[in-house]
C-alpha cells in the first residue's frame, strides 16, 4: 500500500467517523424533540385550562374577595373598641385674662378607651350578612360559568384540530393523486396520447392540491395556537394533539328529547344559577333598605384617666408674715392677719392615674325623623332592581330553552348530513376510481377527470367535517346537561 492509498484510506475513515457523529447528533436531536413534544389529550387540555387560564384565576380572586366581605359582615356584629392615648409637652407663654405671662413647662398625658356595640339597626347587620353570602354565591356561579364556557371552547377547538388534522391528511393524499396524474399525463403526452393542454391541466391540479394543503396546514396551526392560548401555554411549545377513536359514531348519543334536556338544564346551567342568585341578592337588598326606616340603638361605655406634672397637693403651710386688713374706727388701731404659704407636693404618676380614673356607660338612640326621602328612594330603587333581576332570570331561562331546542335540531341535522356525506363520498370515490382507470388508458379527457377528482376531494372533506360536527353537536348537549365532556 503506497502513501497515496494510505492517505485515501485515512480520509475515508475520518469521513466515516464524521458521518457517524453527524448521524448520532441528528438521532439525538430527533430523540430530544420527540421527548420534548407534549402529547395533549382532551382531558389534559381541559385540566391545564382550568389550572392555568388567567380568566379563571381572576374569577377565583373575585370569589375570594366576596368571601372576605361575608366575614367582614359577620365581624360588624362585634363590639367596636377604640383606645385614644395622647401626651404633650407644653412650654412658653400662656395667655391669662388677656395678658401673656411666662409659665413653667407642662407635661400632660391622657388616655381613654371607648367601646360600643349596636343592639338594633333595623336588622341591617343581619341582612347584610345574608346579602353578602348571596353575592358570594353569585361569584361562585360566575366562576362555574367561566369554567364551563372554557371547557366547551376547549372541546370545540379540540374537535376543530382533529378536523383540520384529517383535512391535512386528505390534502396530502390529494397531492399524491395529483402527482401520479401529472406523471401519467406526461408519459401519455410523450407517447402522443395527450395534448399540451392536458399536461397544463395536470400541473394546475397539482398546484391546487398544494395550495389546499397549505391552507389546511395554516388552519391546523391556528387551531393549535388557540388551544395553547386557552391553556396559557407558550406558543413555541411543541404539542401533539391525541386523536381519540371516534370512528364508531354508535357510541355517541344522537337522540335527545328537547323538553327533557331543558328540564335538566334549568337546574344545572350556570347562566340560570347566576341569574337566580342575583335575583335573591336584590331581594335581600330590599330588606336592607327598609332598615333605614327603623331607629338604631347603641350601647356604649368608656374609661379614661390623665397625668400632669403640674398637679400638686397641699401637705402643709408656712408663716411668711402678716398683712393689714383694716383699722378700728373708734381707736384707729390697725388690724392685721398672718399670711401663710401653702406647701405643695407633686402628685405621683400612679396616684394621678388612680385619682383621675373615670368611667362611663350609656345608651344612644338614633331615631330617623326626616332624611330628605333617602330611605324611601333606597327602598324604591331596591325594588326596581329586584324586578329587573326577575326579568333577567326569566330571560336566561327562555334563552336557554331556545338554545337547547336549536342544539337538538342542529344535532339531528348533523346526523342526517353525515349520513348523506358518507353516501356521497362513497359514490364519488367509486366514480373517480372508474374515471381514473379510463383516463389512464386515454378513454376520458382531462376535463372530465379533473371534475371527478374535484368532486371526490370535496366529498371527502365534507364527510370529515360532518363526522366531527356530529361529535361536536352531541357534546354541546352534554354541556347543557351538566355532563363531563369527554371523547
Amino acid at each position: 500500500m503506497n502513501h497515496e492509498q494510505t492517505r485515501i484510506m485515512i480520509k475515508d475513515i475520518l469521513n466515516f467517523k464524521r458521518t457517524g457523529l453527524i448521524c448520532g447528533m441528528l438521532l439525538a436531536a430527533i430523540s430530544f424533540k420527540a421527548n420534548a413534544q407534549q402529547v395533549i389529550s382532551l382531558q389534559k387540555a381541559v385540566d391545564l385550562t382550568l389550572a392555568n387560564n388567567l380568566t379563571i384565576k381572576q374569577a377565583v380572586i373575585t370569589e375570594s374577595l366576596a368571601n372576605e366581605d361575608v366575614a367582614q359582615a359577620k365581624y360588624n356584629m362585634l363590639p367596636n373598641l377604640i383606645a385614644n392615648p395622647n401626651g404633650g409637652y407644653y412650654f412658653g407663654k400662656s395667655q391669662v385674662t388677656g395678658a401673656f405671662a411666662y409659665a413653667t413647662s407642662t407635661l400632660n398625658i391622657n388616655g381613654s378607651a371607648q367601646a360600643q356595640v349596636t343592639l338594633f339597626q333595623g336588622g341591617q347587620l343581619r341582612n347584610q350578612i345574608i346579602a353578602n353570602k348571596l353575592l358570594l354565591d353569585i361569584d361562585k356561579s360566575s366562576t362555574a360559568k367561566i369554567k364551563n364556557d372554557l371547557i366547551l371552547n376547549v372541546v370545540t377547538d379540540y374537535l376543530t384540530i382533529l378536523t383540520n388534522q384529517d383535512l391535512v391528511v386528505a390534502a396530502q393524499q390529494q397531492i399524491d393523486i395529483a402527482k401520479i396524474t401529472e406523471d401519467r399525463t406526461q408519459k401519455s403526452y410523450d407517447a402522443g396520447n395527450m395534448s399540451l393542454a392536458d399536461i397544463s391541466q395536470a400541473k394546475a391540479g397539482l398546484s391546487t392540491a398544494e395550495l389546499n394543503l397549505t391552507t389546511a396546514q395554516n388552519q391546523l396551526d391556528l387551531s393549535i395556537l388557540v388551544l395553547k392560548q386557552y391553556m396559557e401555554m407558550d406558543p413555541a411549545t411543541d404539542i401533539k394533539v391525541e386523536k381519540p377513536d371516534i370512528s364508531k359514531l354508535t357510541e355517541i348519543r344522537t337522540a335527545y328529547d328537547a323538553n327533557e334536556v331543558i328540564k335538566t338544564a334549568l337546574g344545572v346551567n350556570p347562566d340560570v344559577k347566576l341569574a337566580e342568585a342575583q335575583q335573591q341578592s336584590y331581594a335581600e337588598q330590599i330588606r336592607i333598605a327598609n332598615g333605614n326606616y327603623y331607629p338604631s340603638l347603641v350601647l356604649f361605655g368608656g374609661i379614661g384617666t390623665g397625668y400632669s406634672n403640674q398637679a400638686k397637693t397641699v401637705t402643709g403651710e408656712t408663716l411668711i408674715g402678716s398683712q393689714t386688713i383694716g383699722t378700728v374706727d373708734a381707736t384707729g388701731q390697725t388690724v392685721s392677719e398672718q399670711v401663710f404659704q401653702p406647701q405643695l407636693t407633686p402628685i405621683s404618676f400612679s396616684n394621678q392615674l388612680s385619682n383621675n380614673f373615670n368611667k362611663s356607660i350609656g345608651l344612644s338612640l338614633n331615631i330617623p325623623i326626616f332624611n330628605r326621602f333617602t330611605a324611601r328612594t333606597s327602598v324604591r330603587k331596591a325594588k326596581l332592581n329586584y324586578e329587573n333581576a326577575q326579568v333577567t332570570t326569566q330571560l336566561a331561562k327562555v334563552n336557554l330553552s331556545k338554545t337547547i331546542i336549536q342544539a337538538v335540531m342542529d344535532l339531528n341535522a348533523a346526523v342526517k348530513r353525515y349520513a348523506s356525506t358518507q353516501q356521497t363520498y362513497q359514490a364519488d370515490k367509486d366514480a373517480f376510481g372508474v374515471i381514473q382507470q379510463r383516463y389512464n388508458v386515454g378513454l376520458v379527457n382531462s376535463l372530465d377527470y379533473n371534475t371527478s377528482l374535484t368532486n371526490y376531494q370535496k366529498a371527502q372533506n365534507d364527510m370529515i367535517e360532518a363526522k366531527y360536527e356530529v361529535v361536536f353537536r352531541s357534546k354541546v348537549i352534554d354541556y347543557y346537561l351538566g355532563n363531563q365532556i369527554t371523547l
